[in-house]
């Protein structure tokens, strides 16, 4: 086993929250099976030497005999049983571990989801407790359970991750502790049964555990110690690495794709160490949101708190101008924005939110992809604008009335002379000296002309 990079790092600065008075420490791996509780369990037999007095508080009961053995000289605290749906859960006693309160404890497996009836929902949330309570902690989790790259890492391993933890939690470990080896002897360990029971082992190697993906997952995670590295320089004043007076904004909706642009401004924001904030444009129409356009729109709010983001709200009818206007004034760089993937207006076209924004603003504007299913924006009651006339107008409308029906007229007429065959209000040349008539003396068939003798009263 192989520890290639320590990172460390302050809790984050002017925080809405009093910082906490224990010390958190994560061991941080790109997959299951790199050793981060074996690496826990060695850093916690390490200080116990050095007089610290240390508790196992959980430890995920894993089916590996090294890991297990050095659970051996630590005292362990029992676990909390669960009773949820006839089966029986073992969760961490948090109300013990507060009662025992140990100088550093150990919490395995940070973005567990608790079983109901705990008193947190998450993991993570009992370690804040714990931290807040003076207690140190010491935590593993993956890569794939950050909120911030959850979709990045969806789209390489073709599975979605349920249980996450928000940035911030990671972002506030006094210590960040990568723990890696190569995805080579990672498959091997995995072969050898070392990871999982040979069931297991086969189908996680044919869906997660692939060359192509470990790689990928290991230089994410490298990556995002790397971003704890800057985040300390940036705290001890180091900011010519920095890119300053950069500022994302990203607007709030109740597209099935917001969440994914949500998760790309927090990871271009903590890359470019730059302002974030997360815009919510209020119209007439989203007034009339309900059923799971209102619960999507909710989500996508908190999945934004969660990563970090400035919640504003502007009010208006036109969300492109009130876009611009918001930017222009709070020094916006970059607008993040989702493809649009509904059907637009073809009869009246009408640009998209993008297109606009690119003609009112000199901003750098990203257009995230997305694969979601096609999906109907929902629209408004149709708001029919109160006619409002004049007299000249209605005088208007009167001669255009007449207008058109003088127009009617005459082409009727002309219809009716050419099915006759009769011809008024010219020449017309009768008998054999072809004297001209007017329509007013005489109506004759056309283009027959009379006989001699029919005209004789004429001359």
């Amino acid at each position: 086993m192989e520890k290639m990079h320590q990172a460390q790092s302050d809790f984050k600065a002017g925080r809405e929250n009093t910082l906490p008075a224990g010390k958190l420490k994560i061991f941080f791996g790109y997959a299951a099976g790199v050793g981060k509780t074996y690496a826990m369990l060695e850093a916690a037999h390490q200080v116990k030497k050095e007089g610290v007095d240390v508790v196992a508080g959980y430890v995920e009961p894993h089916a590996r005999s090294d890991t297990l053995a050095l659970l051996d000289g630590l005292e362990i605290l029992p676990c909390k049983e669960m009773d949820y749906r006839g089966i029986k859960l073992k969760e961490f006693d948090l109300d013990q571990a507060l009662q025992r309160k140990p100088q550093l404890i150990l919490v395995d497996e940070l973005a567990h989801n608790n079983a109901p009836g705990c008193r947190h929902t998450k993991r993570y949330q009992d370690v804040e407790e714990l931290l807040q309570a003076g207690i140190n902690v010491y935590t593993t989790v993956n890569v794939q359970h950050l909120e911030s790259l959850n979709d990045l890492v969806s789209s390489i391993t073709g599975i979605a991750v349920n249980e996450r933890i928000p940035d911030h939690v990671f972002d506030r470990a006094n210590q960040v502790e990568l723990v890696d080896i190569e995805p080579d002897e990672l498959v091997k360990r995995l072969q050898m049964g070392k990871v999982y029971r040979e069931r297991q082992a086969k189908q996680a190697l044919q869906n997660f555990f692939t060359a192509e993906n470990l790689a990928a997952l290991r230089e994410i995670a490298m990556r995002r110690t790397a971003d704890q590295l800057n985040r300390t320089a940036l705290q001890e004043g180091k900011r010519k690495s920095a890119k300053a007076g950069e500022h994302i904004l990203i607007c709030l909706s109740s597209a099935p794709s917001n969440a994914k642009v949500i998760r790309t401004a927090a990871r271009m924001a903590e890359a470019f160490h730059s302002g974030f904030t997360a815009l919510f444009v209020q119209t007439p129409e989203t007034k009339e949101l309900s059923g799971e356009n209102l619960k999507r729109l909710r989500s996508n709010l908190h999945l934004a708190e969660q990563l970090g983001a400035q919640i504003s709200t502007v009010y208006g009818i036109d969300p492109a101008v009130q876009i611009a206007e918001y930017a222009r004034v709070s020094g916006v760089t970059k607008i993040v924005m989702g493809r649009i993937n509904h059907k637009q207006n073809l009869i009246t076209g009408k640009k998209s939110l993008a297109d606009r924004l690119i003609d009112l603003t000199d901003l750098d504007v990203y257009i995230i992809p997305d694969h979601q299913p096609l999906y109907k924006k929902p629209l408004g009651k149709l708001r029919v604008p109160k006619a409002r006339f004049t007299w000249k107008d209605t005088g208007i409308m009167l001669a255009a009335f007449l207008h058109c029906r003088i127009r009617l007229f005459s082409r009727w007429i002309q219809r009716i002379q050419h099915h006759n065959g009769l011809h008024f209000g010219g020449p017309y040349y009768c008998g054999l000296d072809k004297r001209p008539l007017l329509w007013r003396n005489c109506v004759a068939p056309y283009p027959r002309s009379p006989s001699p003798r029919k005209m004789e009263w004429l001359k």
